[in-house]
């Protein structure tokens, strides 16, 4: 079945029984529907939310960057994309993922903004605790590492000079892989155009006094 041969009642039951929340916004920037599944999120009922009383949900470090994108989006009619914290029927904030788009009448004309938002806190969440995870690594990389200025070795805490890499692997789950800069590859590249002349020079001697011997 094609979408224009859809009528408004199934049109309004895929909105009802969809599995994001949905909502809608009028010329003036102010919602004015919300689907079931947002009203049972939120634990309010449509006429708590239309306006602008859906902001009262929106955490109070993320509100004024939410609304921001949205009305600076809505001014430009352009889409937008933001993640930010929305209270929950519990009391939880939880993260939401929020993508709207304006849409047009028959007559191309400009009729408002429709938004859809995904609960995201798991995946936002897992992020997290994997960005503390790195960062507890790298700290236990901090402080001072006496060096040698010259092999470049790092003492251990024992005493022992061991190779900057071995430390590092030791504590850490840091690994390496080798190669060359562009940088050491010119002065490296320049040693070796250097050197290939007075080896040539030298097994030349080297041929001549075999030779007189």
């Amino acid at each position: 079945m094609c979408a224009a041969h859809l009528s408004e009642h199934e049109y309004k039951t895929l909105v009802e029984q969809s599995p994001l929340m949905i909502w809608r916004s009028n010329t003036t920037a102010g919602c004015d529907y919300f689907n079931d599944r947002w009203l049972r999120f939120r634990g309010r009922e449509m006429e708590q939310e239309t306006g602008n009383q859906w902001a009262a949900g929106v955490h109070p470090e993320d509100l004024q960057r939410c609304l921001s994108t949205y009305l600076e989006a809505f001014g430009n009619r352009q889409q937008f994309e933001m993640e930010y914290r929305l209270r929950r029927h519990d009391g939880e904030y939880r993260w939401i993922f929020d993508k709207g788009a304006p849409f047009f009448d028959e007559n191309n004309e400009f009729r408002g903004y429709i938004g859809s938002c995904i609960d995201v806190t798991d995946r936002i969440e897992a992020q997290c605790a994997l960005d503390e995870a790195r960062s507890r690594e790298l700290a236990s990389l901090s402080g001072i590492l006496p060096i040698c200025m010259q092999c470049r070795k790092t003492r251990s805490a024992d005493g022992r000079w061991i190779h900057l890499e071995d430390y590092i692997r030791r504590h850490s789950r840091i690994d390496f892989t080798h190669g060359v800069c562009p940088e050491c590859y010119q002065v490296y590249s320049k040693y070796l155009s250097e050197r290939q002349p007075t080896e040539r020079y030298l097994k030349t001697e080297d041929s001549a006094t075999d030779g007189k011997s």
